[in-house]
């Protein structure tokens, strides 16, 4: 998988970028807030998947033509801009770094590597009705637990139980859009439509409410 910059509509576009180093010249667009966050992360890696994942939401940002408002992260943990508009989800995984952003509606976004060690650890994200649909497949399990996160961002408050709180309607391997919703929270009766991806090994999810 290479560089990838998607505008999905006029009002929100997605990026992914390969992790790397940036200088502070490339970042100079940062927020101070920002800039001072990033100084206090010790770790390289982290701090490289960090730097990776702002450069994504500017590439995002650009598309639109939506200047660059720096973004926090509220007590939820899900990164909020600090003009108070528009809605972004950052995600990461091995060797890769992505956002999604939207003027309107919250969204949630993940890419997620695939793994065998997931068939072993199904029980512990999935229902037993998606058990019963899901391929014994990386692939499959992969998307399940990607949508999920994807959903979970979206809906952006904790306390939300991948098993027991967010299901997902059966699906193929071959699916492109994944249907959910949350439900026995505050934040039920909400139905969302996740768009899938397979990029060789990385699985990208994202949702739009």
């Amino acid at each position: 998988m290479q560089t990838k910059i998607e505008k999905i509509d006029s009002s929100s576009a997605l990026a992914i970028k390969i992790i790397d180093d940036y200088s502070e010249d490339e970042l100079d667009f940062l927020s101070f807030r920002e800039k001072l966050a990033l100084a206090n992360i010790s770790h390289p890696e982290k701090k490289r998947e960090w730097s990776t994942a702002r450069v994504a939401i500017k590439d995002a940002l650009d598309s639109l033509s939506v200047p660059y408002p720096g973004f926090f992260k509220d007590e939820h943990g899900k990164s909020q801009s600090m003009n108070g508009s528009g809605y972004v989800s950052l995600s990461h995984t091995q060797g890769y770094a992505g956002a999604i952003f939207h003027r309107e509606y919250p969204v949630g976004m993940d890419m997620d590597f695939v793994r065998e060690k997931i068939l072993r650890i199904g029980k512990r994200f999935l229902d037993p009705d998606e058990l019963d649909f899901l391929e014994n497949d990386p692939v499959h399990f992969t998307l399940a637990w990607s949508a999920k996160e994807s959903i979970f961002k979206c809906q952006g408050k904790k306390g939300v139980s991948f098993r027991d709180n967010i299901l997902l309607e059966p699906f193929e391997k071959g699916s492109t859009v994944i249907k959910g919703k949350i439900r026995g929270t505050d934040y039920a009766d909400h139905h969302y439509r996740v768009q899938a991806q397979v990029l060789g090994d990385v699985i990208l999810t994202y949702t739009i409410w």
